[in-house]
């Protein structure tokens, strides 16, 4: 089930405003170079995780791995992107997801799935 979009600005701790805005500020030069997404997708589970390197994209839209990454370098971000991960994704049975900068609309937005486990209990006499 997905959840209703919000925003998150009022929320953002000084640290995450600081990285949004660090990112926001790279929007011209993207877009000079064609960049219409930039990108990192984290991954977690049992409290461990990862954050992929972010990549840039030149399609309509974004959405991991269906597309291929542009050869441009981001590299600088990688710590501004890795700020904005939301805590705990990677926690009991994990989350996942990605934070992606969408440089026409100048909009920073982070998708979480996370997992869970459940399981269903049957009594009946025999």
């Amino acid at each position: 089930m997905e959840q209703p979009q919000k925003n998150n600005e009022q929320t953002l701790e000084p640290g995450q405003a600081a990285a949004k805005a660090a990112i926001l500020a790279q929007c011209d030069q993207l877009a000079t170079a064609g960049v219409t997404f930039v990108a990192a997708h984290f991954d977690g589970y049992g409290d461990s995780g990862t954050t992929e390197e972010v990549k840039c994209y030149d399609g309509e839209c974004y959405a991991w791995g269906e597309d291929d990454a542009v050869n441009h370098d981001v590299s600088h971000l990688q710590e501004h992107f890795e700020t904005l991960v939301p805590f705990g994704y990677e926690n009991d049975c994990g989350g996942f997801g990605d934070v992606v900068l969408d440089v026409v609309a100048r909009k920073v937005a982070v998708e979480r799935n996370d997992r869970f486990e459940d399981y269903t209990t049957t009594t009946y006499e025999v």
